[in-house]
């Protein structure tokens, strides 16, 4: 009764630090979080995408096929709730809750110890890096509940069978949610296999079902990725499709002294690539990564602190330590899903190290850190005022440290990087919604993202209104996807020479025209109706008419 007290106890905890303030922090809806929510949204109403697909397995979106997951799931929400911040952000909130809890599950089943599982859970609801992608809209997140839950239910299947076929189901759907996933899990299958062959082929039926299971359900994929679009995404950060590697390679040739052929076997393609990847790999590991800086992609981190309690560190190290030493029989599972998990983001050629293709490993981290405070302490028992002494300092450790997070995500954070959650588009299209029938055009920026994205969202836009209308006008570029015009709407790059403000109104005489742009965008002698500040007090947008 006590350790069941402790776990609603850590799920309110859990709960709290996800929900409170959801709306305001962080302090505004992205880009991908739009488009997430818009997309459900006209599922809900049309059965149809923002492009007019019938219920698809891929969004095309702004061209880079986001993964179906998120935004299915996103749907119930949003039919309660509306098509507004909390509706598209309440979803991450609760999955993001239940993955503390299915942790709790995974880790007591670990070890059939409930404190090891008691601890992880407490440490991953208070994780800063598990609590920022879980208060947004970021798919990644809906892929750790997934394969959190997969593995817990491979974790049971060697007392009962059955559950080896049952978590095919959430390791598939994990596949369906985040990129990363799709390499994570098919790289991991293989490994568990290997690890516990001996157990899993004993159970001969339960394998064979499983396999079978695994390629019925990724049939769906196939035509996705024999047209192409499966690596439209990949083709946008791929350390391979960096435009500057090959001028890299034959400038390395040139310079090198020495003889041939040797400058060629050094300088190419292979060499590059894998440097790259190890560095990347590598860069994953590091204290800077860990516990001191973190991420620096300021939507995915809370910036000034590592991904992990600095206080963790001693305890992480012990717990693998321990883990080894007593011969878990979980613990090649816990290093392959440690060390599989940074393969993917290190392809990748931008935001390097990374906490969103990275998330995965949150969990595991917290597990290894939980076994290690929990075997600490018990070798310790006997020593009761050293224990004491370390449990004060690790508590006020902890809280120093805990308090440092929440006052700089909830004060600090917000406020120095609004620009970098596109604040103001919702604003705008605030403005935009009150004045609608004044203008005959309305010229939106698109200098901060997908302008057109922010504003059907916030007009709470009619789909099939959208998919159907006469004045869309779109079109791909490098493949992303610019929307130009819709309805009264028109997205131009005013900084561009050809569709400055001026000649925009050269073009459109007599007509009433309502220009949303930025400070150096605006003519000087414009008559401006307001402003919109970033929350630093910097100048986001200026509306013209």
């Amino acid at each position: 009764m006590r350790k069941l007290l402790l776990v609603l106890v850590i799920l309110f905890i859990a709960l709290f630090l996800r929900l409170y303030r959801v709306t305001e922090v962080p302090p505004a809806l992205n880009w991908d979080e739009v488009s997430i929510g818009y997309n459900a949204y006209s599922i809900l109403k049309t059965g149809r995408d923002e492009w007019g697909r019938f219920l698809p397995l891929h969004f095309k979106s702004y061209g880079e096929y986001k993964l179906p997951a998120q935004i299915y799931a996103s749907i119930p929400a949003i039919a309660i709730f509306g098509l507004n911040d909390f509706g598209v952000r309440v979803t991450p909130v609760i999955y993001g809750t239940l993955t503390v809890l299915l942790l709790y599950f995974l880790a007591n089943d670990l070890f059939k110890n409930r404190w090891i599982g008691l601890i992880s859970a407490f440490l991953l609801a208070i994780s800063p890096w598990h609590i920022q992608l879980t208060r947004a809209s970021f798919e990644s997140s809906f892929s750790v509940f997934w394969i959190v839950l997969g593995l817990w239910f491979f974790v049971k299947g060697f007392e009962k069978h059955k559950w080896w076929v049952v978590s095919i189901i959430p390791f598939i759907i994990s596949i369906y949610t985040y990129n990363s996933a799709r390499i994570f899990v098919p790289l991991l299958l293989p490994v568990i296999f290997i690890i516990y062959k001996k157990q899993i082929l004993t159970r001969k039926k339960e394998f064979i079902i499983s396999l079978l299971l695994f390629i019925a359900l990724l049939i769906p994929l196939v035509p996705f990725v024999l047209s192409g679009e499966a690596t439209a995404r990949y083709k946008l950060v791929s350390i391979t499709d960096d435009p500057g590697l090959i001028p890299r390679i034959n400038e390395r040739r040139g310079m090198s002294k020495l003889p041939a052929p040797l400058p060629r076997l050094i300088h190419n393609r292979v060499t590059y690539e894998s440097f790259y990847f190890a560095k990347n790999y590598l860069a994953h590991f590091t204290p800077a990564f860990l516990f001191l800086t973190g991420a620096g992609h300021r939507q995915h981190h809370v910036q000034g602190m590592g991904e992990l309690y600095y206080f963790q560190a001693p305890f992480l190290l012990l717990g693998i330590y321990f883990i080894f030493k007593k011969k878990e029989k979980f613990r090649w599972l816990l290093v392959a899903w440690i060390l599989i998990t940074f393969i993917p983001v290190s392809e990748t050629n931008d935001s390097i190290p990374n906490a969103l293709r990275t998330l995965i490993a949150a969990p595991v981290y917290q597990i290894f850190t939980a076994y290690g405070i929990y075997y600490a302490f018990s070798y310790l028992r006997k020593r009761k005022v050293l224990a004491v002494g370390l449990g004060i300092a690790v508590i006020i450790l902890a809280l120093d440290q805990f308090y440092f997070y929440l006052k700089n995500y909830y004060t600090v954070y917000p406020v120095l990087y609004s620009r970098d959650w596109q604040y103001g588009n919702k604003q705008a299209v605030e403005y935009i919604k009150e004045n609608y029938n004044k203008f005959d055009l309305i010229v939106y920026t698109r200098e901060y993202g997908e302008p057109h994205m922010f504003t059907l969202f916030y007009l709470n836009y009619p789909p099939d209104k959208f998919q159907n209308n006469p004045n869309l006008v779109r079109y791909e570029t490098h493949d992303w996807v610019r929307v130009e015009r819709f309805d009264k709407f028109y997205f131009p790059d005013l900084g561009d020479p050809d569709t400055t403000m001026q000649k925009i109104k050269d073009k459109y005489p007599g007509k009433k025209l309502l220009f949303i742009g930025t400070d150096s965008e605006i003519n000087d002698n414009a008559n401006i109706v307001e402003t919109i500040n970033f929350l630093d007090g910097s100048i986001a947008f200026q509306i013209v008419n």
